[in-house]
């Protein structure tokens, strides 16, 4: 008679970096996209779909470039659909697109312009993570889904970034609540809450200039921003088999910034 299988028994699992996923990046075109994309590329054999609005990657062995803009839920599903069928499937997902729009007091935003900051950091990601659940169910198997999100917006933002903020501290609701729908089917749904990451995303959205951006590295306890390969490696953990017991979480990277 075989003897039940206790569950605190450690489920069949490869503790290393990712090793022949399907994961599909969106922004991955930007600093933290960048960087993980040659990370994964060099330690890993997975298939990477990396997708930008704007610009684009040279086709390479293990690398399919994506280049689609998306608006709405049918834009997104394309983005993963399109992924989907050049892989053979997905196994994860890693929502890296996003920006600040609006860059002035919240106090004058128009009602056009915060739906756009929203559509953009909140229903879009939600779009993404839907299709790609559906897929990853359908498929068997599990998989995996990183959200983005940020710091400051447990803090209530800034009066220049507060819709982003809205928007992401709205991603914290969604990496637990899409956790709780994955866990049946091993889909773990993890979300990043980044500090200030020397990115280039505060020049390309928020204009700053290199002192203001040592100003900024100043308030940091550890005296600098974040490396985007220190963002990647994070990521690379959370697609790997040692974060196979973690989902719903948010984890911070932030060098201390707000202690």
């Amino acid at each position: 008679m075989t003897e039940p299988r206790s569950p605190f028994i450690r489920p069949d699992w490869q503790p290393s970096v990712p090793k022949g996923q399907r994961i599909l990046i969106t922004g991955a075109t930007g600093g933290l996209g960048r960087a993980l994309v040659a990370m994964l590329r060099e330690a890993s054999d997975c298939v990477i779909g990396a997708h930008g609005a704007g610009q684009s990657y040279e086709a390479g062995d293990g690398l399919i470039p994506i280049r689609r803009s998306f608006e709405g839920d049918a834009d997104c599903r394309a983005v993963v659909d399109e992924f989907a069928q050049r892989a053979g499937g997905i196994d994860a997902l890693v929502v890296l697109s996003g920006s600040i729009l609006y860059t002035g007091h919240w106090k004058d935003i128009g009602e056009a312009e915060w739906r756009r900051e929203q559509a953009v950091n909140l229903d879009q990601p939600f779009f993404l993570a839907r299709a790609a659940m559906e897929r990853m169910t359908a498929q068997g198997g599990g998989g995996r889904i990183l959200l983005t999100g940020t710091e400051s917006a447990i803090h209530g933002g800034s009066p220049t970034s507060f819709p982003y903020a809205v928007a992401k501290r709205g991603t914290e609701c969604m990496v637990q609540g899409l956790a709780r729908e994955g866990a049946p089917h091993s889909i773990l749904v993890n979300g990043l809450r980044f500090g200030f990451i020397e990115s280039g995303f505060h020049q390309r959205w928020h204009n700053r200039s290199q002192a203001q951006m040592e100003e900024r590295a100043a308030l940091v306890p550890l005296k600098r921003g974040g490396h985007v390969d220190e963002a990647a490696a994070l990521m690379i953990w959370l697609l790997s088999g040692w974060s196979s017991f973690m989902t719903g979480q948010m984890i911070p990277l932030t060098g201390g910034d707000w202690l």
